[in-house]
Protein backbone atom coordinates (compact mmCIF):
# COMPACT_ATOMS: atom_id res chain seq x y z
CA UNK A 1 0.00 0.00 0.00
CA UNK A 2 1.32 3.65 -1.05
CA UNK A 3 -0.32 6.83 -0.51
CA UNK A 4 0.63 8.88 -2.98
CA UNK A 5 -1.40 12.41 -2.17
CA UNK A 6 -3.35 13.22 0.45
CA UNK A 7 -6.90 11.27 0.99
CA UNK A 8 -5.82 8.80 -1.73
CA UNK A 9 -4.95 5.03 -0.65
CA UNK A 10 -3.22 3.02 -3.58
CA UNK A 11 -3.20 -0.80 -3.41
CA UNK A 12 -4.50 -1.67 0.19
CA UNK A 13 -5.06 -5.68 0.84
CA UNK A 14 -8.65 -6.00 1.20
CA UNK A 15 -11.49 -8.34 1.77
CA UNK A 16 -15.08 -6.81 0.91
CA UNK A 17 -17.67 -7.95 3.71
CA UNK A 18 -20.31 -6.22 2.27
CA UNK A 19 -22.49 -4.89 -0.58
CA UNK A 20 -25.59 -3.05 -1.54
CA UNK A 21 -26.75 -1.41 -4.48
CA UNK A 22 -26.51 2.52 -4.97
CA UNK A 23 -28.80 4.47 -7.35
CA UNK A 24 -28.80 3.21 -10.43
CA UNK A 25 -25.14 2.08 -12.03
CA UNK A 26 -22.97 1.82 -8.40
CA UNK A 27 -22.57 -0.24 -5.48
CA UNK A 28 -21.62 0.48 -1.82
CA UNK A 29 -19.02 -1.68 -0.31
CA UNK A 30 -17.92 -2.26 3.40
CA UNK A 31 -14.13 -3.24 2.96
CA UNK A 32 -11.62 -4.42 5.81
CA UNK A 33 -8.37 -3.44 5.17
CA UNK A 34 -5.17 -4.39 6.65
CA UNK A 35 -3.92 -1.10 7.43
CA UNK A 36 -7.05 1.12 7.41
CA UNK A 37 -9.71 -1.44 8.96
CA UNK A 38 -13.10 -0.86 8.14
CA UNK A 39 -13.51 1.12 5.33
CA UNK A 40 -17.29 2.66 3.33
CA UNK A 41 -16.85 2.91 -0.04
CA UNK A 42 -18.77 3.42 -3.11
CA UNK A 43 -18.22 1.65 -6.44
CA UNK A 44 -19.26 3.90 -9.32
CA UNK A 45 -20.85 2.25 -12.23
CA UNK A 46 -19.62 -0.78 -10.29
CA UNK A 47 -23.09 -2.56 -11.85
CA UNK A 48 -22.55 -1.81 -15.46
CA UNK A 49 -22.60 -4.77 -18.01
CA UNK A 50 -19.09 -3.63 -19.21
CA UNK A 51 -17.56 -2.35 -16.02
CA UNK A 52 -13.97 -3.43 -15.15
CA UNK A 53 -14.87 -3.83 -11.52
CA UNK A 54 -18.31 -6.34 -12.34
CA UNK A 55 -17.46 -9.49 -10.89
CA UNK A 56 -14.13 -8.42 -9.19
CA UNK A 57 -15.93 -6.86 -6.00
CA UNK A 58 -17.09 -10.23 -3.91
CA UNK A 59 -16.56 -11.45 -0.37
CA UNK A 60 -13.88 -13.12 0.82
CA UNK A 61 -11.12 -12.85 -1.87
CA UNK A 62 -8.31 -10.88 -1.52
CA UNK A 63 -8.25 -7.17 -3.58
CA UNK A 64 -5.72 -4.69 -3.74
CA UNK A 65 -7.75 -1.46 -3.60
CA UNK A 66 -7.49 1.67 -4.14
CA UNK A 67 -10.09 4.85 -2.89
CA UNK A 68 -9.98 8.81 -2.57
CA UNK A 69 -11.88 10.97 -0.38
CA UNK A 70 -12.53 13.05 2.43
CA UNK A 71 -15.69 12.05 3.36
CA UNK A 72 -16.74 9.09 5.24
CA UNK A 73 -18.31 7.31 2.35
CA UNK A 74 -14.54 7.52 0.16
CA UNK A 75 -14.75 6.54 -3.55
CA UNK A 76 -13.66 3.28 -5.03
CA UNK A 77 -10.43 4.14 -8.17
CA UNK A 78 -9.41 0.67 -8.74
CA UNK A 79 -9.48 -3.30 -7.52
CA UNK A 80 -7.32 -5.79 -8.53
CA UNK A 81 -7.88 -9.72 -7.52
CA UNK A 82 -4.65 -11.15 -5.52
CA UNK A 83 -5.65 -14.57 -5.86
CA UNK A 84 -4.80 -17.58 -3.62
CA UNK A 85 -8.54 -17.94 -1.48
CA UNK A 86 -10.21 -20.84 -3.12
CA UNK A 87 -14.26 -20.09 -2.84
CA UNK A 88 -15.51 -20.99 -0.11
CA UNK A 89 -18.93 -23.45 -0.69
CA UNK A 90 -21.56 -24.79 1.31
CA UNK A 91 -21.74 -24.80 5.46
CA UNK A 92 -18.11 -23.15 4.65
CA UNK A 93 -19.81 -20.43 3.08
CA UNK A 94 -21.61 -19.63 5.97
CA UNK A 95 -19.23 -19.95 8.42
CA UNK A 96 -17.93 -17.10 6.06
CA UNK A 97 -21.01 -15.01 6.00
CA UNK A 98 -20.79 -15.33 10.03
CA UNK A 99 -17.02 -13.87 10.13
CA UNK A 100 -18.26 -10.68 8.22
CA UNK A 101 -20.90 -10.30 10.19
CA UNK A 102 -19.09 -10.31 13.30
CA UNK A 103 -16.70 -8.19 11.89
CA UNK A 104 -19.80 -5.66 10.67
CA UNK A 105 -20.85 -5.51 13.84
CA UNK A 106 -18.11 -5.36 16.51
CA UNK A 107 -15.35 -3.32 14.49
CA UNK A 108 -15.46 0.46 14.26
CA UNK A 109 -15.16 1.66 11.00
CA UNK A 110 -11.17 3.51 10.59
CA UNK A 111 -9.70 1.30 13.16
CA UNK A 112 -7.01 -0.41 11.75
CA UNK A 113 -6.30 -4.00 13.26
CA UNK A 114 -3.69 -6.09 11.39
CA UNK A 115 -3.31 -8.86 13.35
CA UNK A 116 -6.84 -9.32 13.58
CA UNK A 117 -7.20 -8.99 9.10
CA UNK A 118 -4.43 -12.01 8.95
CA UNK A 119 -6.05 -13.65 11.11
CA UNK A 120 -9.05 -13.55 9.03
CA UNK A 121 -7.22 -14.27 6.04
CA UNK A 122 -5.81 -17.48 8.01
CA UNK A 123 -9.51 -18.55 9.10
CA UNK A 124 -10.63 -17.61 5.29
CA UNK A 125 -8.08 -20.96 4.39
CA UNK A 126 -8.71 -22.86 6.99
CA UNK A 127 -12.63 -22.88 6.65
CA UNK A 128 -11.33 -24.48 3.23
CA UNK A 129 -8.77 -26.96 4.49
CA UNK A 130 -10.49 -28.21 7.41
CA UNK A 131 -13.34 -30.17 8.11
CA UNK A 132 -14.49 -28.78 11.70
CA UNK A 133 -15.37 -25.28 10.57
CA UNK A 134 -17.12 -25.51 14.37
CA UNK A 135 -13.20 -25.06 15.96
CA UNK A 136 -12.28 -22.72 13.00
CA UNK A 137 -15.26 -20.02 14.81
CA UNK A 138 -14.64 -20.72 17.96
CA UNK A 139 -10.73 -20.13 17.07
CA UNK A 140 -11.88 -17.16 15.32
CA UNK A 141 -14.53 -15.33 18.23
CA UNK A 142 -11.84 -15.55 20.41
CA UNK A 143 -9.08 -13.91 18.90
CA UNK A 144 -11.45 -11.18 17.78
CA UNK A 145 -12.24 -10.08 21.47
CA UNK A 146 -8.83 -10.23 22.62
CA UNK A 147 -7.93 -7.64 19.67
CA UNK A 148 -10.88 -5.72 20.60
CA UNK A 149 -9.83 -5.88 24.42
CA UNK A 150 -12.15 -8.11 25.64
CA UNK A 151 -9.72 -10.66 26.15
CA UNK A 152 -11.10 -13.91 28.07
CA UNK A 153 -9.39 -14.66 31.32
CA UNK A 154 -8.48 -18.32 30.92
CA UNK A 155 -5.92 -19.46 33.10
CA UNK A 156 -6.56 -17.87 36.35
CA UNK A 157 -9.36 -17.23 38.66
CA UNK A 158 -10.69 -14.00 39.00
CA UNK A 159 -9.67 -11.88 41.24
CA UNK A 160 -6.82 -13.87 42.24
CA UNK A 161 -3.44 -15.37 40.91
CA UNK A 162 -4.51 -19.03 41.70
CA UNK A 163 -4.07 -20.93 38.14
CA UNK A 164 -7.51 -22.84 36.97
CA UNK A 165 -7.51 -26.15 37.35
CA UNK A 166 -8.81 -28.99 34.87
CA UNK A 167 -10.18 -30.76 37.78
CA UNK A 168 -12.85 -28.10 39.16
CA UNK A 169 -15.73 -26.25 37.97
CA UNK A 170 -16.36 -22.89 37.49
CA UNK A 171 -18.59 -20.03 36.46
CA UNK A 172 -17.80 -17.53 34.08
CA UNK A 173 -19.16 -13.94 34.81
CA UNK A 174 -19.05 -11.04 32.58
CA UNK A 175 -16.62 -8.80 32.59
CA UNK A 176 -15.01 -10.24 35.89
CA UNK A 177 -13.90 -13.91 34.52
CA UNK A 178 -14.16 -17.47 36.27
CA UNK A 179 -15.00 -17.83 40.16
CA UNK A 180 -14.79 -21.58 41.47
CA UNK A 181 -18.17 -23.29 41.63
CA UNK A 182 -19.85 -23.18 44.85
CA UNK A 183 -23.43 -23.97 46.78
CA UNK A 184 -23.89 -20.52 46.88
CA UNK A 185 -22.40 -19.49 43.55
CA UNK A 186 -25.47 -18.60 41.16
CA UNK A 187 -24.13 -15.95 38.63
CA UNK A 188 -22.36 -17.02 35.62
CA UNK A 189 -22.02 -19.67 33.00
CA UNK A 190 -21.11 -22.90 34.58
CA UNK A 191 -18.31 -23.82 32.68
CA UNK A 192 -15.30 -26.89 33.20
CA UNK A 193 -11.85 -25.87 34.14
CA UNK A 194 -10.68 -28.37 31.45
CA UNK A 195 -12.96 -26.54 28.68
CA UNK A 196 -11.23 -23.48 29.94
CA UNK A 197 -7.67 -24.48 29.89
CA UNK A 198 -8.79 -26.07 26.70
CA UNK A 199 -10.25 -23.10 24.92
CA UNK A 200 -6.83 -21.18 26.35
CA UNK A 201 -4.44 -23.74 23.70
CA UNK A 202 -7.87 -23.52 21.06
CA UNK A 203 -8.19 -27.33 21.11
CA UNK A 204 -12.33 -28.23 20.75
CA UNK A 205 -10.94 -32.03 20.53
CA UNK A 206 -13.09 -33.02 23.97
CA UNK A 207 -16.94 -32.99 23.13
CA UNK A 208 -17.86 -31.15 26.56
CA UNK A 209 -14.69 -28.37 25.87
CA UNK A 210 -16.27 -27.72 22.08
CA UNK A 211 -20.01 -28.01 23.37
CA UNK A 212 -19.04 -25.30 26.95
CA UNK A 213 -16.71 -23.43 24.54
CA UNK A 214 -19.47 -22.67 22.20
CA UNK A 215 -21.88 -21.70 25.32
CA UNK A 216 -18.89 -19.54 26.31
CA UNK A 217 -18.60 -17.38 23.37
CA UNK A 218 -22.37 -17.32 22.55
CA UNK A 219 -22.68 -15.67 26.28
CA UNK A 220 -19.50 -13.14 25.59
CA UNK A 221 -20.42 -12.23 21.96
CA UNK A 222 -24.03 -11.38 22.82
CA UNK A 223 -23.60 -9.28 25.19
CA UNK A 224 -20.87 -7.43 23.31
CA UNK A 225 -23.07 -6.90 20.34
CA UNK A 226 -25.60 -5.30 22.65
CA UNK A 227 -28.68 -7.47 21.42
CA UNK A 228 -27.90 -7.16 17.42
CA UNK A 229 -29.18 -10.52 15.63
CA UNK A 230 -26.93 -12.24 14.01
CA UNK A 231 -28.45 -13.30 10.43
CA UNK A 232 -26.69 -15.65 9.52
CA UNK A 233 -26.04 -17.49 13.27
CA UNK A 234 -29.49 -17.66 13.47
CA UNK A 235 -29.75 -19.68 9.38
CA UNK A 236 -27.08 -21.87 10.65
CA UNK A 237 -29.10 -22.60 13.47
CA UNK A 238 -32.29 -23.51 11.12
CA UNK A 239 -29.64 -25.80 9.33
CA UNK A 240 -28.96 -27.37 12.52
CA UNK A 241 -25.65 -27.14 11.42
CA UNK A 242 -22.20 -25.71 13.49
CA UNK A 243 -24.93 -23.42 15.63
Amino acid sequence: MTASVKNRIQDELAFVLHSYPFRETSLVLEVFSRQYGRVPLVARGARRPRSALRGLLMSFQPLALSWFGKNELRTLHSAEWQGGQPQLQGTALMCGFYLNELLLNLTARDDPHEQLFDYYQQTLQRLVQEDDHASTLRCFEKHLLQELGYALLLEHEAGSNESISAEKNYRYILERGAIVETVDAAQGLPVAGKTLLDIAADDYTDVNSARQGKQLMRMLLNHHLGGVVLHTRELIKDLKKYD
